[in-house]
């Protein structure tokens, strides 16, 4: 009895049974109500576009293009690594990670003025020089570059608010150790991204850089 009824349904039904298949739902409402996906999709598609071009406008970033880019996160980590030493002394274990950088922590140490004339080494020498640079290096420095930047805010937490102890010390050392991790995961993503001729995209920084460079 069942049977017949779906088939009676069917047959009275004014579309044709081709339509009556599965389809997957959409939405009803048209994309131009959603203008910042959109923009940020296609900008993100264009920059994929450029960067995998370069100046040879081959398939994928050149082998020296992406050492270049890798080496370039390198920046941001050895000059926030002091952020580390809360958790460096609570988990000694990470130690082993940050071992194969101490030669380049101490070199980028050995004089305050250092992150000061690598930043201006960066900026004007690779960003802003595209007769010598491809986008995809400048773009990559340039994120760098944002990324360092933004330390000044835990700089400026730990110069005003600098508690000894009590709940204060704890959202420092949280603060300090969060930003540890978010440089120690930003480096390993963005140098092996760039390894492999891929675009990294840095949540925070990396609108910012696509329109510093052009």
């Amino acid at each position: 009895m069942a049977s017949s009824s779906s088939s009676t349904l069917l047959l009275l039904s004014p579309l044709p049974l081709s339509d009556l298949s599965y389809k997957p739902l959409r939405p009803h409402f048209p994309l131009f109500l959603l203008p910042h996906c959109h923009e940020s999709h296609r900008r993100r598609r264009c920059l994929l576009t450029r960067a995998k071009n370069g100046r040879g406008g081959g398939d994928s970033a050149e082998p020296p293009d992406r050492l270049i880019s890798a080496v370039c996160y390198l920046y941001p980590f050895l000059d926030g690594v002091h952020f580390g030493r809360f958790l460096l002394a609570q988990f000694p274990p990470i130690q082993l990670i940050i071992f194969p950088f101490a030669p380049a922590i101490r070199l980028f140490s050995a004089s305050p003025l250092n992150p000061f004339l690598i930043f201006l080494t960066l900026y004007f020498a690779v960003v802003r020089n595209p007769s010598s640079f491809s986008r995809y290096v400048r773009y990559n420095t340039m994120q760098a570059i944002v990324l360092d930047v933004l330390l000044i805010f835990p700089d400026l937490i730990e110069r005003f608010f600098a508690p000894r102890d009590g709940v204060g010390l704890d959202i420092v050392m949280s603060i300090d150790s969060t930003v540890f991790l978010f440089l120690l995961v930003s480096m390993i993503y963005g140098s092996t991204t760039c390894l492999l001729g891929q675009v990294p995209r840095l949540p925070i920084v990396a609108d910012a850089a696509d329109r510093q460079v052009m």
